[in-house]
């Protein structure tokens, strides 16, 4: 089986905030952001598997601040483990300052399932994990692995 490394599928979008992506409370509408979260999680997981695509869960989804009228928000998406049918995805957010400085606003994980055009499961390649941080990422997709696992079976 081809594997293929974190750097390879690793995808970053660019939104400006306009008043239709602002909630009542003046900030960044978390509805949009979690679409945007989504299609990069895609976008991620279709470079990694070279097929078809579908979002199994959103495991986690931590917003860390909020987002305002006229930011540039940027989300950064790598796999960061894979299973035989199914990779999990880290999305990244930031709201970036005119002068390129990012402050995170959110870090969410999807794992999505690699699929045929009839809806049946595909293998995925392999994930070649070289940095610490890699590393790091790949030993807590493990865990996270095995917790999902415990929560379908505990009926979650």
């Amino acid at each position: 089986m081809i594997k293929k490394h974190v750097e390879d599928s690793r995808t970053e979008n660019t939104y400006l905030i306009m008043p239709k992506h602002i909630n009542c409370y003046g900030r960044l509408f978390g509805g949009i952001l979690m679409q945007w979260i989504d299609e990069v999680a895609g976008i991620v997981a279709h470079r990694h598997a070279g097929s078809i695509v579908t979002t199994a869960c959103v495991d986690n989804l931590n917003f860390k601040a909020g987002a305002y009228l006229g930011d540039t928000v940027v989300l950064v998406g790598r796999v960061t483990y894979v299973g035989k049918t199914s990779m999990e995805v880290r999305i990244d957010t930031y709201a970036e300052d005119p002068d390129g400085m990012r402050r995170m606003i959110n870090r969410a994980y999807e794992v999505l399932v690699s699929i045929d055009e009839e809806g049946n499961k595909l293998e995925v390649p392999g994930l070649i994990v070289e940095t610490e941080a890699q590393k790091a990422e790949w030993e807590g997709g493990q865990k996270r692995y095995a917790l999902r696992k415990q929560r379908r079976k505990e009926g979650f």
